[in-house]
């Protein structure tokens, strides 16, 4: 067992013992608000749902990619009586649901070049399958009384005037078809700065942010801590994730740990109780060797801060 795996598992052993004390909570985060990605341990549902009670928590993120076509990213796609079993674990309570997410096959983050290009919803080639399969996860989301459906919309530019009105359109065709269900679109923030953002939410009227302040570091948008102020109003969700700048302009920056990254992540949660943020935190994890032992370590350190 190397460093990184044995503190994980020094987490998972201290947030199952002695649940009751140990999830109250700090001052700005308490367990009832903690949460999971679902995707984020790369594992089948129910060895989510059994990594979840280790630690003791039941909100969850959950990608609906294994409920419908499935991707490498956020779920391979998963037969109908797992899906049955996930569905009673929501039924039942077992899981709280803060918001689902959906996912393209189509995108491809190898470069920041790559996804800028096939990111969200901008490949016109795309548009009309995507349209279905938001369709598809907005009808299951309101089925399961979810609030808020997130995803990568892809980059924001208005440089482009033509291709900034497509871009438009497109994000209020998919708000519609949520509202429909009784579903609130939300988008994820990273690919564009806090300004932009701010700009842009007021013309989607009824569409909010899941804020995720390690994507902007990752795409070298901006100071997460101050894009809370910028964006406060359309903040529904939010993403436990921590990452460190790119030294060489054009790249990716390095997703690490929470806690052992460039968000200022005390300060950052500190903010966003200033602000007024009421939403569940989500423990988000897309790299690292051992993700069941970060998940575990960065709930412990949600849960101490303050």
């Amino acid at each position: 067992m190397n460093r990184r795996e044995f503190i994980g598992a020094a987490a998972a052993a201290a947030l199952t013992t002695g649940c009751k004390t140990n999830l109250k909570g700090g001052k700005y985060v308490t367990a009832d608000r903690l949460g999971v990605c679902s995707w984020s341990y790369q594992l089948p549902m129910d060895a989510v749902a059994a990594e979840m009670k280790k630690i003791g928590l039941s909100n969850i993120n959950l990608a609906l990619q294994p409920f419908l076509e499935g991707d490498e990213r956020h779920g391979k796609a998963e037969d109908a009586a797992a899906c049955k079993r996930a569905e009673a674990r929501i039924a039942s309570g077992e899981w709280k649901v803060s918001a689902t997410m959906i996912s393209f096959n189509h995108e491809d983050y190898s470069t920041l070049e790559t996804i800028r290009k096939t990111g969200g919803i901008i490949p016109d080639e795309h548009w009309e399958a995507d349209k279905a399969l938001v369709t598809k996860a907005a009808k299951l989301t309101g089925e399961w009384k979810v609030p808020y459906m997130l995803m990568h919309a892809g980059f924001l530019d208005e440089h482009d005037k033509a291709a900034f009105e497509k871009y438009l359109y497109r994000v209020k065709t998919l708000r519609d078809i949520c509202q429909k269900e009784n579903v609130e679109l939300i988008l994820e923030t990273g690919q564009e700065t806090a300004d932009d953002l701010a700009k842009f939410m007021p013309l989607v009227e009824g569409v909010g942010v899941n804020f995720d302040p390690a994507n902007m570091i990752l795409y070298n948008k901006g100071v997460p801590v101050e894009a809370v102020k910028k964006i406060a109003p359309w903040i529904r969700h939010m993403h436990i994730k921590d990452a460190k700048y790119t030294k060489t302009p054009g790249t990716w920056g390095e997703e690490v740990p929470w806690g052992d990254g460039e968000v200022n992540t005390t300060l950052l949660l500190k903010t966003l109780e200033e602000v007024g943020f009421k939403g569940v935190f989500a423990i988000e994890r897309e790299a690292g060797n051992d993700r069941v032992g970060d998940i575990a370590l960065a709930a412990k350190r949600v849960l101490a801060a303050g």
